[in-house]
């Protein structure tokens, strides 16, 4: 049952030495099993963020954890200056998997874009015969790959990219979900046009059902790539083993990340074709921790939960009955609108209520609830895959009577 006594801590500890890059919630958590969380006052909180999607399979499976504590016990990190057991072995898990050619092992899901972006750049140059240094990407507006000076680069947001400038030149930004604008950005000197297929920090924007098949059939046209960035939305959150498969495209590039660590360790990958992964020869391009044994050993356990695909059902019977909910939070008028793929959703509150994203989510956590806001009266919902169905009908129970509260 939820805790109804939930109260998060209002102060910081004294002398605080973190930088103040979050606003998280004051909410602290010392203890997590499956859907749940403790906080350090001993209060319950079901999680309906799921470390954005790095908790697919909850906190502390136990499949994943014995897989990390056995590799505790045999080998943590060789850098790639030595090979090591479960190297291929998990190149080859996750390519099957996703039906790729080729793995480049990383940490975290923006060093995965970063490869890609780099991949592409440098076989448009070899390949497709840009000059180096005249390579061109087309990006989508609102879109967000991560937080590196590259990644900032290809983003609208004014606060992940306001004051970091000079910004990585090479990058051309046009509308989301919006196939004429990217036809009419590429030219000869694009290699690529890497999007989201669903964009989860913009609030769960799920695009037309013909985006994704016409940016395939324009990027074979121009001879370019196609990469989708499945960091958040891989690995079973839209009900798929990867969201680009719901629409029947397979990208010549894939970052993947936070799932794929299983909510144990950072692990990311770019997988995708063999001759575009390839031109990345022996020095061009690396990490010390990147693909590391145990980054490998959770890995594999985690492809494991996903290959016999009873999690991707879940996460596609699951979603439906929370649309099934949220869709009669709009009929209410609680909800201005609500956007569903799979166990995501992006919820807008309705203006009458005058509740803004977070406020929302702060009632929703002193009554033993976690999610998270983004740009203004937008919440993001990301239930674990594995949750107890009587626990997400709790957790929308408890969603429906704060914003019912709220409109009294």
């Amino acid at each position: 049952m939820l805790d109804e006594t939930a109260t998060p801590i209002t102060a910081p500890p004294a002398g605080n030495r973190l930088a103040p890059n979050y606003h998280p919630l004051q909410v602290v958590l010392a203890h997590g099993e499956g859907s749940w969380v403790t906080d350090t006052d001993g209060h319950r909180y079901l999680d309906f963020l799921a470390g954005y999607s790095a908790l697919n399979f909850g906190h502390r499976h136990p499949a994943l954890v014995a897989a990390a504590a056995a590799q505790l016990d045999r080998l943590t990190l060789t850098s790639r200056a030595f090979d090591h057991e479960l190297l291929h072995p998990f190149a080859r898990a996750v390519t099957e998997l996703t039906d790729t050619q080729m793995l480049l092992p990383m940490n975290t899901g923006v060093e995965a874009v970063e490869t890609a972006v780099k991949a592409a750049r440098r076989w448009g140059h070899e390949v497709k015969g840009v000059p180096d240094g005249d390579a061109t990407i087309v990006v989508a507006a609102e879109a967000f790959h991560g937080r590196t000076t590259t990644a900032v680069s290809m983003s609208t947001d004014p606060e992940a990219r306001g004051g970091f400038g000079p910004y990585t030149p090479g990058f051309r930004i046009v509308p989301y979900d919006d196939v004429d604008a990217v036809d009419e950005a590429i030219d000869a000197s694009t290699v690529a046009v890497l999007v989201e297929p669903v964009q989860g920090e913009a609030g769960v924007r799920i695009p037309a059902p013909g985006y994704l098949p016409r940016l395939r059939e324009l990027t074979e046209t121009a001879g370019a790539l196609l990469v989708l960035d499945e960091v958040q939305s891989g690995l079973g959150r839209t009900g798929a083993t990867l969201a680009q498969h719901r629409s029947g495209v397979q990208a010549d590039l894939t970052t993947l990340g936070k799932a794929l660590g299983g909510g144990l360790l950072p692990v990311s990958a770019c997988v995708g074709r063999a001759d575009v992964l390839g031109v990345l020869e022996p020095g061009t391009h690396g990490s010390t921790f990147g693909g590391n044994p145990l980054a490998c050993a959770v890995g594999l356990a985690v492809v494991d939960l996903l290959r016999p695909g009873d999690l991707q059902a879940r996460a596609t019977e699951l979603g439906q009955e929370m649309a099934e909910r949220l869709d009669g939070l709009v009929d209410e008028g609680l909800l201005a609108r609500v956007r569903t793929v799979g166990l995501w959703a992006g919820l807008d509150v309705a203006p009458g209520l005058g509740l803004a994203g977070r406020e929302l989510c702060e009632r929703l956590a002193r009554r033993g609830l976690l999610a998270k806001d983004t740009h203004g009266a937008t919440v993001r919902l990301s239930p674990p895959l594995t949750i107890d169905r009587a626990d997400l009908h709790h957790g929308l129970d408890v969603l429906t009577e704060v914003l019912q509260d709220a409109a009294r």
